[in-house]
């Protein structure tokens, strides 16, 4: 077996063409043993002597081959390696090593968490994204990762530019991605843009996680459920509705393992603060559990915003004082703080009295003819042209996919001969001779 030595004098001679770079990968992987069992500190030194522009391939392998990384004393060490590497690293020669590379985004990302420093690697895994993937396109293991560790920091604006980019694919060949690492990307972009209260966005990504294949019900997809049911209550004020698609098993076990959050929806659809704030406190011990509590309280304010707008619609002018008794409030000063806030915020359109305490509401003042609705109007025509075209190349790809196409037939001679006499004819065809 050749020593550290030779092998990195070996492997420095087999970085500038594909083909070098194979031999490389093949010689490092070969080594991994011996890599192993070299101690930090001999492949720290080893690694001082190693530009990691040029021999990108081999950092990998030395990085990985670090053990007890995690370690306090040793995480913050491996974190400025990690850094100084996914900076400067060559994004052919990662490409090759697609799980090493993963591997040690994961052990940085551990580092990160044992020093509770979280903040420390949301930058060097938004480099790592940019590196691996092939597009902008491509969802990559990376993407949990970064979107956890900006949640853990609580610094979500770092985390819209990469929620920005429309995800269209998903290829473990070219990134080495899990379906774990898809569901856990819906739930923690879901947490980001919750932390931003744009819960629509959220609603979106926490109903990929839902929604996604599955034959069994995973603890991702049952803590995307229980926020996917406060937010929907918080944006339409019912209960959501499964998406067609969705895994009968997957529906039938959300239900009955997220009974006190269909308890909530019942007690929002009553209308009643008193019974809202009831089964928040009967169930709170469970959604501060879950960690779901600060969430689940936004659900008191947003029903009385949505009491007070459909006084909105039934009334042309109401006392404060009214408006108090109707939406449960202590007050018409409360009352008067609600519907000012409302006024600025755009939910309604009314004007307050001071003189009398009467509050006469209005339309929406929008026309909808001015210049920036024109621009908004453009630009999302141009957002669904460029998905339409996106869909008819994804559709003309998968119709000529020999997988499916071979799928297609089989259930085309199912249903052309009958399930039981294609099962049938199969076990007579493939029937054991006797002699």
């Amino acid at each position: 077996m050749a020593s550290l030595e030779q092998l990195l004098s070996s492997v420095q001679g087999l970085h500038d063409t594909p083909e070098h770079l194979e031999t490389a990968r093949t010689q490092l992987k070969q080594a991994e043993e011996m890599l192993a069992k070299s101690g930090a500190d001999k492949l720290n030194v080893a690694l001082s002597h190693l530009d990691p522009s040029r021999y990108s391939l081999a950092w990998l392998f030395l990085l990985d081959a670090q053990q007890g990384v995690t370690q306090p004393d040793k995480a913050d060490a491996f974190i400025n390696r990690c850094t100084a590497f996914l900076k400067a690293c060559h994004q052919d020669q990662i490409r090759i090593a697609v799980e090493k590379f993963n591997s040690v985004c994961f052990k940085l990302k551990d580092c990160v968490l044992v020093l509770n420093q979280p903040a420390r690697g949301v930058l060097p895994l938004r480099t790592a994204i940019k590196k691996l993937q092939p597009t902008s396109e491509h969802l990559t293991p990376q993407h949990a990762d970064f979107l956890l560790l900006v949640v853990l920091s609580k610094i979500y604006n770092a985390g819209l530019p990469v929620l920005a980019e429309e995800i269209f694919e998903v290829d473990a060949k070219k990134t080495g991605i899990a379906p774990r690492d898809f569901l856990l990307y819906c739930y923690y972009g879901g947490m980001v843009y919750i932390g931003m209260k744009r819960f629509k966005k959220a609603l979106e990504l926490l109903g990929h996680a839902i929604s996604a294949p599955a034959q069994v019900l995973n603890a991702i997809t049952l803590e995307a459920y229980k926020k996917f049911v406060v937010v929907h209550l918080l944006v339409d004020g019912q209960l959501p509705t499964f998406q067609k698609y969705t895994p009968t098993i997957v529906q039938k076990l959300l239900k009955s393992n997220s009974q006190p959050y269909i308890d909530l929806g019942n007690a929002y659809a009553t209308r009643s603060v008193g019974d809202l704030k009831k089964c928040i406190q009967t169930n709170e011990n469970v959604y501060k559990t879950d960690t779901n509590l600060g969430l689940v309280k936004q659900l008191i304010p947003s029903l009385y915003k949505r009491n007070i707008q459909r006084l909105t619609q039934t009334y042309l002018t109401l006392s404060l004082k009214d408006i108090a008794e109707a939406v449960e409030l202590e007050g018409p000063k409360e009352a008067e703080l609600h519907v000012l806030r409302m006024i600025e915020e755009g939910e309604i359109f009314a004007e307050i009295n001071q003189k009398d305490g009467m509050v006469s509401f209005r339309e929406d003042p929008e026309e909808y003819n001015s210049v920036e609705m024109v621009n908004q109007l453009d630009a999302e025509m141009q957002g669904m042209i460029k998905l339409a075209k996106k869909v008819a190349a994804i559709d003309e790809q998968v119709s000529t996919d020999k997988a499916y196409l071979g799928k297609i037939n089989l259930k085309e001679r199912h249903s052309r001969f009958g399930e039981e006499d294609y099962e049938i004819g199969s076990q007579r065809m493939f029937v054991e001779p006797t002699y």
